[in-house]
């Protein structure tokens, strides 16, 4: 952690030291990171136009694909790699200045040790004994009954570093020895109105300056709620998805109430980088809308075209699904018109002759069985299933005779010295 911090507690105090006051420090901090990030803003801004151009395309992959999860993702990551948009880079931005003042958190709480780079216990306990730390802390309400040693907990070393002032400045050096070189006195006054080492408290008459400190929380709660109305209106052509509308009014809610969280359970000081960074967010939403102007234009221009291809996309699939429909019925009354011709095909002279094939073909009394075609001369001698030299089992067609049922059908004998060619039956 102290890797992390050192640099960011490294540049508070090269401006403290430049302006001699802690809040223009921190304001002087909030508008350095603002400044180093605006390209990162800029560029989350363009990333979030490109995003709800896309918005039409995502429905369409929604409806298509919208059982399969897997394949749907698949489909969005596709659309992603091919527009060269990177779906976090609208969004991510916004939380940048929540992480910037996680990190000047602990530098706020410990400026003896970041901003003086002392850490040591004894040093500690040895400067809380020379401002006489145990009475002091318990007049101002830090502590409930005083006592001899030092605990570096909570805000106490911010409520120490408070009790270090010009006055008892050289006292303090002389009493830490080597040490004392690194220390100086830090001036939490701003604008003469609010100790910014104090916490603010809803009880304001409870503490010495406690009206100043009530309105830092409730100025910096009504400049979150300005800056999320301009950055509605900035980001007009962004709010025309349901999605887009929906985060913007959680926002518009959730901004007070942060500020109004950290105003009243963190030092003053972090509730004047709030404000701070609230102010420079307006002023960097002015500037983004004038920068991209053009892309806001052209991103109206394609979310229009969209809206129109869209339209005419359902127009031409009404008109379609009208047709199918209007085929399939037509369809449906040609099929029963064939079914009732065929109900009422009268019969045929063919069927009326007897011992016709038709006739022949019904077995018993079941009419419709249409089998083969059964042939009473059919082992005849003139039929097609007679073997050579043999008798034939019935008379030919000719004769005249009735036809018989054999009582059995009699194999071949066989020839010697001649092969006998038979013929298989067919059923």
């Amino acid at each position: 952690m102290d890797i992390i911090l050192t640099p960011f507690a490294w540049l508070l105090q090269v401006f403290y030291s430049f302006c001699g006051s802690y809040g223009l420090a921190l304001i002087l901090f909030a508008l350095v990171v603002k400044v180093v990030l605006f390209p990162l803003s800029l560029k989350g801004k363009r990333s979030m136009i490109q995003m709800n151009i896309l918005q039409g395309k995502m429905q369409k992959l929604q409806k298509q694909y919208g059982k399969d999860k897997q394949r749907y993702n698949l489909e969005v990551q596709k659309l992603y790699e091919k527009e060269k948009i990177n779906p976090m880079g609208g969004c991510l931005w916004s939380f940048i200045p929540l992480i910037i003042l996680m990190i000047l958190y602990p530098i706020i709480r410990e400026p003896i040790h970041y901003m003086m780079g002392i850490n040591d216990a004894n040093v500690l306990n040895t400067i809380a004994q020379t401002v006489n730390w145990g009475t002091q802390a318990m007049d101002m309400g830090w502590l409930k009954e005083a006592t001899d040693t030092f605990a570096n907990t909570g805000y106490n070393q911010l409520y120490l570093a408070s009790l270090i002032t010009p006055d008892n400045l050289s006292a303090v050096q002389a009493a830490v020895g080597e040490a004392g070189s690194k220390i100086f006195a830090i001036n939490f006054d701003f604008l003469g109105l609010v100790d910014l080492s104090q916490i603010p408290r809803l009880q304001f008459w409870t503490i010495a300056g406690g009206f100043g400190l009530f309105l830092l929380p409730v100025i910096s709660a009504v400049s979150g709620v300005f800056f999320s109305l301009i950055s509605m209106k900035t980001n007009a052509v962004n709010q025309q998805s349901t999605q887009s509308n929906s985060t913007a009014k959680s926002m518009l809610i959730v901004s007070p109430l942060i500020s109004l969280w950290i105003g009243f359970s963190m030092p003053a000081a972090l509730c004047v980088y709030w404000l701070a960074n609230n102010l420079l967010s307006m002023l960097q939403e002015f500037l983004c809308g004038k920068l991209l102007k053009k892309d806001y234009e052209q991103a109206a221009l394609k979310r229009a075209e969209q809206e129109r291809l869209e339209k005419e996309e359902e127009l031409e699939e009404r008109r379609r699904k009208a047709e199918e429909r209007a085929r399939r019925i037509e369809e449906e009354k040609q099929n029963k018109g064939k079914k009732k011709k065929a109900e009422k095909k009268p019969q045929t002279d063919e069927d009326k002759i007897p011992g016709s094939v038709k006739e022949y073909s019904r077995v018993g009394i079941r009419q419709y069985a249409r089998g083969r075609a059964y042939d009473p001369y059919r082992y005849s001698s003139d039929g097609p299933t007679v073997c050579p030299g043999e008798e034939p089992i019935f008379p030919p067609k000719d004769s005249g005779a009735p036809a018989e049922e054999p009582a059995a059908i009699q194999a071949p004998q066989e020839i010697p010295g001649e092969a006998v060619e038979t013929k298989q039956t067919e059923e």
